[in-house]
């Protein structure tokens, strides 16, 4: 897979995609990361890549042209490549998007500064994300949680292929408590089941704590989960205790 990334300050990127996990996946070419430098395509002395706002206002907002010309030269490489833009009226970026995203050969993620886009880059959009009702100060923070999310799905790339199927949110759920070693440590017991060898037992517990869990933190998310009468009522009856 092919991320890249289209940004004023590109040099962020370059100790969270060598390091960790994306590192990793990079070195083994099983990710190929690029982050372009959008000045690149601006053609005054300054590299200017944003203006004041038509209407008034605080803040600068970026420039439509730099943005619609590196698209352009691109695109032209690959024009199934798929764009997205980072803005509050996004769609909000979960763990289904990651897991499309991750079937996808090239990502562009164009990352903004300042209040905002021109409105008009966003007819070049083919996905427009938030991460949430918060702001931040520019898309790289952004667009590395997303190549994040979406590097760890990868084929290959966690050394255990079910890790990602049974992390939070895969199945609609949160992920079951885990512990390693010691057994004990300062009057903390790990829970004698996970000491068994039983897998049966094991993975039965480990579904229990998964709905438990969510329905004491997350009782939004088990409208998502698959559940049967049993565990739905097993979910009613922690609903929102942990709160």
């Amino acid at each position: 897979m092919r991320i890249e990334t289209l940004s004023v300050f590109p040099q962020m990127f370059n100790d969270v995609m060598s390091l960790s996990i994306i590192g990793r996946a990079r070195r083994a070419q099983k990710l190929d990361f690029v982050a372009h430098d959008l000045r690149k395509w601006t053609h005054d002395n300054h590299n200017t890549t944003d203006d004041v706002p038509y209407g008034g206002g605080a803040g600068q907002l970026m420039k439509v042209e730099p943005v619609f010309e590196a698209l352009d030269e691109l695109l032209d490489e690959d024009p199934t490549t798929s764009v997205i833009f980072f803005s509050p009226v996004g769609k909000v970026f979960d763990q289904s998007i990651a897991e499309d995203l991750a079937k996808r050969q090239r990502l562009i993620m164009v990352c903004g500064r300042y209040e905002g886009f021109d409105e008009r880059v966003y007819s070049r959009a083919d996905m427009i994300l938030s991460l949430g009702d918060y702001v931040l100060t520019g898309g790289e923070l952004a667009a590395m949680v997303v190549t994040d999310a979406v590097c760890r799905l990868l084929p290959g790339v966690l050394g255990d292929e079910l890790s990602s199927v049974d992390e939070s949110f895969s199945n609609g759920l949160l992920e079951y408590p885990q512990y390693t070693r010691p057994a004990e440590y300062r009057g903390l017991q790990v829970p004698e089941v996970l000491l068994s060898g039983h897998h049966r037992n094991i993975e039965q517990w480990r579904r229990k704590q998964s709905i438990i869990r969510t329905a004491q933190l997350r009782p939004d998310l088990l409208s998502q989960a698959v559940l049967s009468d049993e565990e739905s009522d097993l979910a009613r009856e922690y609903l929102g205790s942990g709160s």
